[in-house]
């Protein structure tokens, strides 16, 4: 499959107008939170459902069990 190239002309680019920076600094976008470490004992069968989960997402396993653990606590906290 051939890639193909942007062509740029040397006219004029026109009528422009600038926007106001609407995205949230780096800071706001990475919030670190407090962990805990804990050992937790999972089922086989588990640990590799989240593992293949992960693997698909291009992310740590064990963030994706954080998440579920914490939207549980969440939702439970909300009753």
């Amino acid at each position: 499959m051939k890639k193909s190239t942007v062509k740029y002309s040397k006219g004029e680019i026109g009528r422009v107008r600038i926007v106001e920076d609407f995205l949230p600094s780096p800071e706001q976008l990475v919030l670190r939170e407090d962990n805990v470490k804990v050992t937790l004992s999972l089922s086989q069968r588990s640990v590799d459902f989240f593992k293949r989960a992960a693997a698909k997402q291009k992310v740590p396993y064990q963030r994706m069990i954080r998440a579920l653990v914490d939207a549980y606590a969440e939702k439970q906290g909300a009753k």
